[in-house]
C-alpha cells in the first residue's frame, strides 16, 4: 500500500483541497480519491487556527468512514474532543476560532458534528505502524523505544513531543530534540512543530511546514519518501517556526 501523509491542516481546508489535488486526488465524490488507491494518512491537528476547521474536520471523518484515509490525534485534536465532552478547557491558542465556527452551527449540525468527531478520536490510535511496522505516523513524533507501548507517558509524547516541563519565553514548551537521536530504521513521520521546510533526519520526516502560520501545506509520500508542499494563502508569522541545530 501507497501513502500520502498530511501535516497539520489546522482548518486550513482550501490548501488541504490544493494539495490532494497535486497529489493526484480526484474530489468528484466531495473528498478525495485516488485512482491508483493511495491512502491518505493525516498527522492531527486538524482544527483551530485556520478558517474552515468545521469542513475539515467533516471531510477527514467522511474519508475514515468509507476507508479511504487513516487519521492519529494530535494536542489540538485532543483538546477539541475534551470541550465536546464539555470538560473545562481554555478556549485559546486557536480553539477559539474552532468554537466560533461551532457556535455559528444549528443545533442538529452541531450535535452531528460533536458525535462524528468524539467517534474519530475515539477510534483512532495513539499512533499509526504501517507497512509491517517500517512506517510509524504520530503527531508530534515517538522514540524508538516507545514504539508498541500505549501508556500515559507515550501519549504525553506522541500529543506534545519530547516536553521537558519547561517554558520558553513566550510561553511554549521546551521541547528534546527527539529526532536528532532516533536509530530505528522505520520511518517516522510526523508534525506538530512548524519548520519552514520539511526537516529529515535519521529516518524521521516532520512535514508541519506552518500552513497556518503562513507557510506551507505538506504531504510525505510514503514509500517514495517524497515531501509534495502547497504554498499558504494566509500572511507569514515568521516567530512561529521552530530552526533546529543539524
Amino acid at each position: 500500500m501507497a501513502y500520502d501523509v498530511i501535516g497539520d491542516i489546522h482548518g486550513c481546508y482550501d490548501e488541504f483541497v490544493s494539495l490532494t489535488k497535486k497529489l493526484g486526488y480526484n474530489w468528484e465524490e466531495e473528498v478525495p480519491v485516488h485512482p491508483g488507491n493511495r491512502k491518505l494518512v493525516f498527522v492531527g491537528d486538524l482544527t483551530d487556527r485556520g478558517p474552515q476547521s468545521v469542513k475539515t474536520m467533516e471531510t477527514v471523518i467522511a474519508l475514515v468512514k468509507k476507508g479511504l484515509a487513516y487519521y492519529v490525534p494530535g494536542n489540538h485534536c485532543d483538546k477539541l474532543y475534551r470541550y465536546f465532552l464539555g470538560r473545562n478547557v481554555q478556549i485559546t491558542h486557536g480553539l477559539e476560532t474552532t468554537v466560533a465556527e461551532l457556535e455559528a452551527l444549528d443545533k442538529k449540525s452541531y450535535a452531528k458534528i460533536s458525535d462524528e468527531f468524539r467517534q474519530l478520536v475515539e477510534d483512532a490510535p495513539l499512533y499509526l505502524e504501517l507497512d509491517d511496522g517500517q512506517l510509524i505516523v504520530a503527531h508530534a513524533g515517538i522514540r524508538g523505544d516507545y514504539i508498541g507501548r500505549h501508556d500515559k507517558k507515550v501519549k504525553t509524547f506522541v500529543l506534545y513531543g519530547d516536553i521537558t516541563g519547561e517554558k520558553n519565553e513566550d510561553g511554549t514548551p521546551v521541547r528534546r530534540d527527539w529526532a536528532k537521536h532516533y536509530k530505528n530504521d522505520a520511518w517516522i513521520i510526523y508534525g506538530h512543530t512548524p519548520v519552514k521546510i520539511p526537516r529529515k533526519i535519521n529516518y524521521t520526516i516532520n512535514i508541519d511546514t506552518g500552513c497556518v502560520f503562513g507557510g506551507q501545506l505538506t504531504a510525505c509520500r510514503y514509500p517514495e519518501i517524497e515531501t509534495v508542499s502547497v504554498d499558504s494563502s494566509l500572511p507569514l508569522v515568521e516567530e512561529k517556526f521552530r530552526s533546529f541545530d543539524k
